[in-house]
């Protein structure tokens, strides 16, 4: 094969950038593309003709595919943008694939979540309807872990990693005041909780918190909430919550969203779901109550990656990066649990148009009856995805990460 270009879109984790040493990393091993592009801010990039030579980075930087494993979010940039119907703008996809050939690609990688596989479904049709030769595969990765036929996704397990010890330290926070005390943890997932039941983990044998859990995928009773914090705090003096900040009530509404704020693929932006629960408890139960945000914080932490995630998403790079050598398009790398204890796994390809676009809630059977905390099939499920630290390099006490000037002076 001649040439490849590889983009990354969504938003951040800590292994998305370990997917690209992936497929680099395969390059070395097989030599099996001349150059690989690195398209900068997702497919945007290839658009607006502003790209990086890898091949070149790697050449003039010592370690760099091992420096490039350890560092967070997209070394390549990111975008937001909503691909087009070919039958809408067909000159987009004449731009994108005027590029390809300009520049001898043979293969297409895109690492990315729901939107980012819509687009692999929509270039690789097209590509087969002009008879181009491309072969364009995905590359799964968000923190949500809600992408179908797969086990779960990259950057999920650093993610729920960085969400369990977390709480673990803020419970550690609030045992230390003989008070009464809510503390509200509002977590990232819109329409599902995989993020927020990873909050689970943080219990061990002198903690139980987070006391109570709740997810999209169970309508929220405000009123049983209060319920059951009134319930606990007559046997406690603490009780730490972790929500979801896609919360909703039975109607569908969800928990102090804004429905007027949409963005550009139709999503809810939601926002304030934590302090909303935060004014509710203060009113109707007046202890000392306080909301946390984690936001963008669980999803770049690379002090606290898991080096089971970092190491699985190199490996699905790779896959990738085999499936395009063998001739393989439309597909995304994919990775099943054949086994818990000990964990093992497979590494394999799905067709994209059966991923694009779904969503892979919770499994309702893993969450208890009432809706305010998850089973021991969750616990059995997550706690593969959190072994192992990897081993990250310090310079004057702060870690050690890949410049990105490529992205600040564009």
């Amino acid at each position: 094969m001649r040439n490849a270009v590889i983009a990354q879109s969504g938003g951040p984790t800590v292994a998305i950038n370990a997917s690209l040493a992936g497929v680099l990393d395969y390059n070395v091993e097989n030599a099996t593309f001349s150059k690989i592009y690195g398209s900068l801010n997702g497919i945007t990039g290839i658009l607006e003709d502003r790209f990086i030579d890898l091949s070149e980075k790697m050449a003039g930087c010592d370690n760099f595919i091992e420096k490039l494993k350890l560092t967070p979010a997209m070394y390549l940039g990111s975008c937001r943008y909503k691909m087009p119907l070919p039958e809408d703008k067909p000159e987009v996809y004449e731009k994108i694939f005027a590029f390809f050939k300009e520049h001898e690609i043979d293969a297409f990688f895109y690492i990315g979540g729901n939107d980012s596989m819509d687009t692999v479904d929509r270039l690789s049709k097209y590509a087969k309807s002009i008879n181009s030769d491309v072969r364009v595969i995905g590359i799964p990765k968000t923190i949500d872990n809600d992408l179908v036929h797969i086990d779960h996704t990259p950057g999920f397990g650093s993610a729920a990693k960085y969400v369990a010890t977390s709480i673990l330290e803020m419970a550690h926070d609030t045992y230390i005041y003989k008070l009464k005390s809510v503390t509200i943890v509002e977590i990232m997932g819109r329409d599902a909780g995989w993020l927020t039941a990873a909050s689970v983990l943080a219990r061990n044998s002198y903690s139980k918190a987070p006391h109570l859990i709740y997810l999209p995928e169970v309508a929220f009773d405000a009123k049983e909430c209060v319920e059951d914090v009134k319930a606990l705090l007559e046997k406690q003096d603490d009780v730490i919550i972790a929500i979801s900040e896609g919360i909703r009530d039975k109607e569908g509404n969800y928990f102090s969203a804004s429905e007027s704020k949409l963005d550009k693929f139709g999503h809810v932006q939601l926002s304030g779901a934590g302090k909303a629960l935060e004014h509710l408890i203060a009113n109707e139960v007046g202890c000392k109550v306080r909301s946390v945000e984690l936001n963008i914080l669980q999803r770049a932490a690379s002090h606290l990656a898991s080096l089971t995630d970092l190491e699985e998403s190199v490996m699905l790079g790779k896959t990738a990066a085999d499936l395009a050598t063998k001739g393989e398009t439309g597909l995304m790398a994919t990775i099943t649990r054949t086994s818990n204890d000990p964990y093992k796994t497979v590494y394999g390809g799905h067709p994209v148009c059966e991923i694009a676009n779904g969503v892979k809630g919770v499994p309702r059977e893993w969450i208890n009856e009432r809706g305010n905390d998850l089973t021991e099939d969750m616990v059995t499920y997550l706690k593969p995805l959190i072994k192992g630290e990897p081993k990250l390099s310090f310079k004057d006490g702060m870690p050690e990460y890949l410049d990105v000037t490529h992205l600040i002076e564009q």
